[in-house]
């Protein structure tokens, strides 16, 4: 049987570091907040910012929404973005994504100041993660994968990964994440051919494609490693991840579940970052 990497203990042990270091801050009158950019009212986005507000809350963090209506101009978004970057009392800024399509979400992005880019979505923080800047936030979803991997010892110098997806959120950062620490990765995506060989062959599976069950028994083998980053809606109404886990967890070593895997362990993550920038700034 797979020893299942629970988020719940990963995030725990993160936010009892953090403890003490949110008690120097509120003796220095400094309460850290989160200020969470919004642009429009979609459901999932609500639903998050809810489980943010609900774990920061607990711990003496400050969560600022700032919803805006869908029919906003990009001209308006950038201007709020300018004013949370001038914000002494807000320390970190989280902009929930997708924007609607008649913003260039690219060109936004741009404007949140690297200091604040707790989730690392600006041109400048993702470069500073590929160039190896420690100063630079790393995606706070790609983070959580590696934190699991810390918290259950499961060793990365020298090993072979399989990184499915190459998106900036949490794919191609995460090689690079990995790379750092000594791994040798394979980006597996849409056009890999061969993924189920190429993935059967590593000592670990990353999947963060967004298709449902897409990791079956066929890319596993006795002695692997499974961290699952999918979050999809099925047909049957519940949230599944990326890998088929009846399937796999019979198969391999260690896998992550979902739900209960690597959500929680992002929060923590973003809620650590948050720490730090406050930090930072004063």
């Amino acid at each position: 049987m797979a020893l299942i990497l629970k988020g719940k203990p990963v995030a725990d042990e993160i936010y009892r570091k953090l403890d003490e270091r949110v008690k120097r801050l509120s003796e220095r009158n400094i309460r850290p907040c989160l200020a969470i950019v919004r642009v429009g009212n979609d459901e999932s986005s609500e639903a998050y910012e809810s489980s943010v507000l609900k774990a920061f809350s607990k711990r003496g963090l400050e969560v600022k929404n700032c919803v805006m209506p869908e029919s906003s101009q990009e001209a308006e978004l950038v201007e709020l973005l300018q004013k949370i970057n001038c914000d002494e009392a807000v320390h970190g800024c989280m902009i929930m994504r997708p924007l609607p399509k008649h913003m260039n979400e690219n060109s936004v992005l741009q404007h949140l100041s690297p200091a604040k880019d707790v989730d690392c979505v600006s041109r400048q923080a993702l470069g500073g993660v590929f160039s190896g800047d420690k100063d630079c936030f790393a995606p706070c979803t790609a983070q959580a994968c590696m934190e699991i991997l810390d918290y259950y010892n499961i060793p990365l110098k020298g090993k072979r990964a399989a990184v499915i997806g190459r998106s900036l959120v949490v794919g191609r950062p995460l090689s690079i994440m990995l790379q750092g620490r000594d791994a040798t990765v394979t980006m597996c995506h849409s056009k890999t051919e061969n993924t189920a060989e190429i993935c059967a062959e590593q000592d670990i599976i990353i999947a963060a494609a967004g298709k449902e069950k897409l990791v079956d028994k066929n890319y596993t083998n006795n002695n692997q490693c499974v961290i699952d980053v999918g979050i999809n809606l099925g047909s049957d109404g519940k949230i599944h991840g990326d890998v088929d886990f009846d399937a796999v967890e019979p198969v391999v070593s260690a896998i992550s579940p979902v739900p209960g895997g690597v959500g929680s362990v992002t929060t923590a993550v973003l809620a650590e970052h948050l720490v730090t920038a406050a930090e930072r700034q004063f």
